[in-house]
């Protein structure tokens, strides 16, 4: 036979499978129904027949003339058990042990209800009969849903062997209970459309055997040779409680290989039974950061804003937006918005009044720079917190406009917290950046300036002012993943400013959560920083997001490096050198002790500061350098010179430590505060100190070999 005419032999049964194997769950229910209404029949016939030794004639005619009254009345009973039961209702093509513990079950109620059969029909059956009829009968209801399971499954699978050609290869990594029930589920399944072609797992024990039909053949190294061997379309990663480092390596080999990747995202599934190939998900740029997922104390929280009138200032963007949705369902009083840009207050407020009906919202377009708004709406609504969230944060945008920064940041800051300091508000919470920390541009000096702004105003007054501070959030406005994806839409190319530029990341709901559970801990005074967990290099990134979107780096999408921006650096820190390191109740939240200032000397400054800023003056950089002395407004001109003894001293600290990228080197180390692990502080001050000399070190060589080409 040839394979034109094979085809048409296996399309031909194919078809006459499908159409005489029933679809519809009425239909099923009644072909069931049908069956153990004659299974009842036959097993009592069988049942008194096997009481004399299936010697029919030897039957008293007694017993037979009962038999149709009691039979008929025995079907009626037990299928109304059935019913009663549910059993008619459950899938039985993917049934398992506790289903047909259920069917047991009802075939016993149905035994011991014998004799109430007796006393309706007036008819006696010999004893052994009903222990006969109930074994008979409850081997009948099982092998009867049995064989629906196997007929099912069979079809499935005689479909899939035929669809082989053209459906996508799936391998599935991890040999556990979850890829167990994936590739069953995938085999017992036509609504998902993938055959599982082999299973891989890091367990030397389990190679070479077979699940279901399907090898494993190999550990997670033979990953990409087995991808290019089997012609892999898709990669499943049933790994829900593997460790996030694990899940990390594993991603990231897959993503290399050019395969659609999904995985399942957590090990609630598993304890909760509700492993199924519909939770499998696409993996996302966040899933590649290997980070352990961010946990916080609700009842804290709850106990911090419960019954509060909260504000949230800048409530639109996108970490105000998330504050308000995390706090919408912490049982406030009164909600807050204020924001500057009408559409997207207009956004969050429609997004609140649709998922929580019940809050009471109030939202107000304003600028945190109008001191008579800011009046009013203190002495209007008397909030009880203030997230402070509102500022500018586009770096090179603000390298441009300086003075808009000072207006905004610095100056919207002070006179929001001069307004909750003149009606009582208990709390202030201050949203920062890591970039406040040895500034090297003005959106930086500015944040830092704001933290200061708050120190001096918690001098000042009962009202608690503390600061968060935090690296870059995945998905912001104006954030590198949404210009990543922009580029990739476009065809290309990546932009990257450096080869070696890394960075903090963290999720817009993770920071938030990190931040409420932050204020809950505020005292007052206090820097909170925040554990970003390890550093990310973009370039790392940029390759990632390109895979993900089913391109190859550098053939698909070209990746370019610009050169860094104005005011930008190669690392960022969390932490200054005289800034101490304290532990709170949550292992990601520390506490950075106050920096000594003269307040009336800063009062002073930012009184100079508002005047220059609103008359547009040329020397903004100069007044902020006065108040921030780590701010080092001319960067370009001290980039081509030599590097200082301190330099030097901070390099010896570090001599023989290259930037490691989060391997044990890097900036995540200054949170090891376990004992035998020396002193924190210096551990960490020597870290960020060698980050930074790196970073001047390359700075210094980019500068170079421009002033070379010129």
């Amino acid at each position: 036979m040839n394979v034109k005419n094979a085809e048409t032999v296996k399309n031909r049964d194919r078809i006459i499978l499908d159409k005489y194997l029933p679809r519809s769950k009425r239909v099923r229910m009644c072909l069931l129904w049908a069956y153990d209404m004659a299974a009842v029949w036959i097993c009592a016939c069988l049942a008194l027949g096997l009481r004399f030794d299936l010697d029919f004639n030897s039957i008293p005619a007694s017993y037979v003339h009962a038999l149709w009254k009691y039979g008929l009345l025995q079907m009626a009973v037990v299928t109304l058990l059935f019913y009663g039961g549910r059993l008619y209702a459950i899938m039985w093509g993917s049934a398992g042990t506790r289903e047909m513990l259920e069917v047991v079950l009802i075939c016993i109620i149905a035994a011991l209800a014998q004799p109430a059969g007796i006393l309706i029909s007036g008819q006696r059956m010999p004893r052994s009969y009903y222990l006969l009829w109930f074994i008979l009968m409850t081997g009948a209801a099982i092998c009867g849903r049995i064989s629906f399971q196997v007929l099912q499954r069979t079809v499935n699978r005689m479909n899939r062997a035929w669809e082989k050609d053209t459906t996508p290869q799936v391998m599935v990594v991890g040999a556990g209970q979850a890829g167990t029930l994936i590739i069953r589920e995938m085999k017992a399944s036509q609504k998902i459309h993938g055959f599982p072609a082999c299973i891989v797992d890091d367990d030397r024990d389990k190679q070479g055997r077979f699940i279901d039909g399907v090898v494993v053949a190999g550990t997670r190294d033979d990953i990409p040779e087995l991808v290019r061997k089997k012609g892999i379309d898709a990669i499943y990663v049933a790994l829900p409680s593997a460790p996030v480092d694990d899940i990390k390596d594993i991603l990231g080999i897959c993503q290399k290989t050019g395969c659609q990747v999904k995985y399942l995202p957590g090990v609630y599934q598993l304890m909760n039974g509700e492993v199924n190939i519909s939770r499998l998900k696409e993996v996302e740029i966040e899933d590649l950061l290997g980070r352990e997922p961010v946990q916080v104390n609700l009842n804290e929280i709850m106990g911090c804003v419960r019954d509060k009138v909260v504000l949230v200032t800048g409530g639109g963007g996108s970490i105000g937006s998330e504050l308000c949705r995390q706090l919408a369902g912490h049982g406030v009083r009164q909600l807050i918005i204020f924001d500057m840009y009408e559409n997207n207050a207009y956004e969050i407020q429609q997004e609140l009044k649709r998922n929580v009906p019940d809050l009471n919202l109030v939202v107000l377009i304003g600028s945190v720079r109008n001191t008579n708004r800011l009046d009013y709406l203190f002495r209007t609504y008397r909030p009880d917190i203030v997230y402070h969230a509102a500022a500018h944060k586009h770096v090179p945008l603000m390298e441009d406009s300086p003075n808009e920064a000072i207006k905004n940041n610095v100056l919207g800051t002070y006179k929001t917290a001069r307004a909750a300091m003149q009606y009582g508000t208990g709390r202030f919470i201050l949203i920062s950046t890591d970039k406040a920390v040895n500034p090297a541009n003005i959106m930086g000096a500015s944040k830092r300036l704001c933290e200061m702004v708050i120190q001096m105003c918690n001098q000042k007054s009962g009202t608690e002012f503390v600061a968060v501070r935090f690296g870059n959030v995945l998905g912001s406005n104006g954030s590198v993943i949404p210009l990543f994806k922009k580029q990739i839409e476009n065809g290309g190319p990546v932009t990257v400013t450096h080869r070696d530029i890394i960075r903090y990341f963290m999720t817009i709901p993770e920071a938030v959560s990190l931040v409420l559970q932050a204020g809950a801990y505020a005292m007052g005074g206090e820097i909170f920083v925040l554990n970003m967990g390890k550093p990310v290099r973009i370039l790392d990134m940029a390759e990632n997001l390109i895979r993900l979107s089913g391109y190859e780096p550098y053939r698909d999408i070209d990746i370019q490096f610009t050169g860094l921006r104005p005011g930008e650096k190669l690392y960022e820190e969390l932490l200054m050198d005289e800034e101490g390191l304290q532990r709170t109740g949550n292992e990601r939240i520390f506490i950075g002790k106050p920096i000594e200032m003269d307040y009336h000397r800063f009062d002073r400054g930012l009184g100079k500061l508002d005047e220059a800023a609103w008359l547009e003056k040329d020397n903004i950089r100069e007044l902020v350098h006065e108040l921030v002395p780590e701010y080092h407004y001319r960067a370009e001109e001290d980039a081509c010179g030599a590097m200082t003894d301190q330099d030097e001293v901070f390099a010896q600290a570090a001599a023989g430590m290259e930037p490691g990228y989060g391997e044990g080197t890097g900036p995540e180390s200054a949170y090891d505060t376990k004992a035998g692990a020396g002193s924190p502080v210096k551990s960490r001050m020597a870290l960020h100190n060698a980050m930074a000399v790196y970073s001047r070190k390359q700075e210094i060589t980019m500068t170079k070999k421009e002033n070379t080409r010129i």
